[in-house]
This record gives structure tokens, sequence and C-alpha cells, in this order.
């Protein structure tokens, strides 16, 4: 919808002039949020899980419409990639992996084993998130955006650390044999007590653009950023900073492994007007759990997963705990986000301390419980 649409319509003309054809699973969005009061709005999703060829990758169109008026489209994509890192993936038994988590070598074991995404580190995670990137970026929705800008007015942006490893160049060079300048934003959180509900803040130190010349930043109609987004703080300071950097940028499509459905609302509440932005995702949003809204678990919920069996085969691994809890409630999609990638002990020790805190369980308990149980059959 153009800007001038969503500002004046009324909150009942914009769903019917956003209604899906097809069946929709709707989820409402109501969040306190101490800059506006609460964040008021839904969230709409297409049907598309009787489609799905085995092996198939396929993409679900959705939307996020506020009673402020802004919405903010999204698109899930669904693939053997995406759902391997999303949810469970085979991985052979790997000594090395086993010395990590500190357990001993199963005797007798299966050549490979059942493990979720969390647990894919280091190298063989670039690997699976390079292949997942490429299914997002060949929806039909990015590709139009590609197809309308010449390879100079396309910019891409990857995010440090963990947007780095996305190989979204990569993709796209694959997808339309574009030869596209690249820029690396370093955005952070910064702790910052004096921030409510959030206690951080985001610090952008650097934009490596300065191989683009002023000429041909104003070239630039197209961005494509690499970043997850929690409670959306990064992204909403990446705007800012492209904003400023390019004045003819309209589109944005944003590529995240991760998406809170929290921090998408906030991204359509508060991202600069000017911005046309779509955002991309792995499998199925994520809630934002208390108290810093960082850590981010699956929704239990079937209507968020474009294949609900395959959520219910990941809280099936994960269990529940001494007291019944189940596991999966409460199991952050990313963890250390960028230190699986990076530094896969530290990953280990993440996951230990909140599955320790909420639990009373590490991660190499979890995984001795499956393989324990997997060798009873």
């Amino acid at each position: 919808m153009a800007e001038q649409q969503r500002g004046s319509c009324s909150w009942e003309t914009y769903l019917r002039l956003n209604s899906f054809e097809e069946p929709v699973f709707t989820h409402p969005i109501d969040y306190a949020d101490d800059a506006h009061g609460r964040i008021l709005g839904e969230l709409a999703l297409e049907d598309v899980s009787e489609n799905i060829a085995p092996g198939a990758t396929a993409w679900r169109t959705g939307q996020i419409a506020l009673q402020s008026g802004q919405s903010l489209d999204v698109v899930l994509t669904h693939s053997p990639a995406t759902a391997g890192f999303m949810y469970l993936h085979r991985m052979p038994m790997q000594t090395h992996l086993f010395d990590l988590l500190d357990l001993p070598m199963p005797e007798s074991a299966p050549a490979d084993m059942a493990l979720p995404g969390q647990v894919i580190l280091g190298a063989p995670r670039t690997k699976q998130v390079g292949s997942a990137i490429s299914d997002a970026m060949s929806s039909p929705q990015i590709r139009e955006a590609i197809a309308s800008c010449t390879q100079d007015e396309v910019v891409i942006l990857p995010v440090l650390r963990e947007g780095a490893k996305f190989q979204v160049a990569e993709a796209l060079f694959d997808i339309a044999g574009y030869y596209c300048d690249e820029a690396i934003l370093d955005s952070h959180h910064v702790f910052d007590p004096t921030v409510p509900r959030y206690h951080r803040r985001v610090e952008t130190t650097i934009l490596k653009d300065q191989d683009i010349s002023p000429r041909q930043r104003e070239g630039k109609r197209l961005a494509i950023v690499g970043d997850s987004i929690a409670s959306g703080i990064v992204m909403l300071g990446v705007l800012g900073h492209v904003g400023r950097r390019f004045d003819h940028i309209g589109q944005i499509e944003i590529v995240a492994p991760f998406a809170t459905l929290r921090g998408l609302a906030r991204l359509a509440l508060y991202s600069p007007p000017r911005f046309r932005i779509r955002v991309h995702v792995f499998e199925t949003l994520l809630n934002a759990l208390p108290p810093d809204y960082y850590y981010s678990a699956h929704y239990p919920e079937a209507g968020f997963h474009i294949r609900p069996d395959l959520e219910e085969q990941y809280r099936d691994w994960w269990g529940t705990d001494s007291d019944g809890n189940a596991i999966a409630d409460t199991a952050c999609a990313g963890y250390g986000w960028a230190e699986a990638f990076f530094n896969p002990r530290k990953q280990l020790q993440m996951i230990d301390d909140q599955l320790s805190e909420r639990h009373g369980l590490t991660i190499a308990e979890v995984v001795q419980r499956n393989i324990t149980l997997n060798l009873q059959f």
C-alpha cells in the first residue's frame, strides 16, 4: 500500500484492502512499548502447507498490519536447508562435536543423529545458512524486486557479525548474475540500563562504503540487508544509517534467518516511512521472551509453522524437564546468535546457561537423552 493510503484509511478498510484470497492464520499483536504505549495490530499468514511436495522449496507470504496504519510484508521460506536450520537435521556422529559437548562417543551408535539447528556450529553452520539464504532469496518477491533494478542500483549490506556469514552476494549472483556493490555495517547492541524494558541500545560504528563513490551511492535504489531480528533495535539503527547514506533507496529487502514477531512489529511502527520494507525469514516467526526480549523461542501454535509436523519433531527432541515443562517453549532459536558461527564452544556455554537456569539441564544431557532413546529402538 502506498504511504498516503496507509496513513489515511481506517483500520477496517486497511484490513479489507490487504486481505488474502487464500486461507490465513492470524495472530493478534499487543505489545507494551514504552515509547508508544502499546503496539496493536494483527499478523496474517497465508496457508500453503497442503501445496508442498517433499523436498521442495515453498514461500509463505504474510503481513503485519498495525492499528496505527503501518504495515510490514513478510515472506517465510521452507526448504530442506531452512528446515534443518530451524528444526532438526541429521548429522554424522563426529568425535570433534562430542568433544565440544564433553560427551564420550557412544558405542554401537548409528551413523548419524538428529540435532536441532542450535547445534549446527562453525563451518557447517555457514554452509547450511548459505544454502538456506539462497533458497529464501529465490522467492518470487525478491526476484521481482531485483529484476526491477540494474546491478548498479542494488547495494548489499550484511550486518556484522552474523550477517557476514549469510553469503547474500553469492546468492544474488546465482539468482541474477549481478555484480553488486557490497558494504558491511558494524551495528550492534550496547548495554544501557537507562533504556526501558530492553536495557540496550544500538551502536553503528562503521558502514564500510568508502569504496562506493558519492555518484554510485546516488544511483542506489534497492538495498538487501542481511541480519536476524530479535527486538528490532539493531535493524532500526541500520535503517536510520542507510537513510542517511543513501538518498534514493526506496526499497529494502531484509533477509533474516531468525525474526521475532515483536521485533517485526516494532520495525513496522518505527521504520522510516520513506522505505518500502519486506522481511524474508526461515520457516517461522519467533516469540520474544522477557525480561529483555532477546531470547527467541518457537511459538507452539501450529499455524506459525509452514510444516507443523517439523515443529512437533523439534518439540519431541527437546522434551520436558523434571517438572514437566516443555523445553522448546524457552529454547532460543539463536542463543548466542553470532557465536554459533564464530565461537562454537561459547555458543554451547550460552545454551547451557539458559537450560540450567530455566530447566536444570545441559545441552549435553539433552543430546545424551536423545541418543539413549534412539539406541533403544
